[in-house]
């Protein structure tokens, strides 16, 4: 398996909720150490690691609901649209509606189509293409 040079590893509250839920969003399990309730997770070209919160854990501070605040993961996948038929047949809850935006790139317009949903930790999830 090759690995991304960035690999985010979030801190989350309860492992088997949160792997549930990316498998649910088609995410595939790398690998996992159950014992230290750690997953590592790929969709598509995209890769994470979870990891439960534990005392002995990297955390700088006190982590509470939502977690992740004042970030958004940014992942880009093959068919947006029907990753959002996907997430609105499991009911998962829209943090902001399937759009197209623009974005001003070296001076060029660039045409996205997005959505947003948050994990069950808060972690905001923009799926992009």
């Amino acid at each position: 398996m090759d690995f991304n040079n960035l690999i985010p590893e979030l801190s989350v509250f309860d492992i088997l909720q949160t792997k549930k839920f990316y498998k649910e969003l088609g995410f595939k399990i790398e690998y996992e150490r159950q014992k230290e309730k750690f997953i590592f997770m790929s969709f598509q070209d995209s890769q994470f690691m979870f990891e439960q919160i534990h005392d002995d854990g990297w955390n700088t501070g006190e982590l509470s609901y939502p977690l992740g605040r004042g970030i958004n993961f940014s992942i880009a996948v093959e068919d947006v649209e029907e990753l959002y038929k996907l997430v609105k047949t499991i009911n998962f809850e829209i943090y902001r509606e399937l759009t197209i935006n623009k974005y001003q790139v070296n001076g060029a317009e660039e045409t996205q189509i997005e959505f947003l949903i948050q994990d069950p930790n808060g972690y905001l999830l923009r799926f992009t293409n």
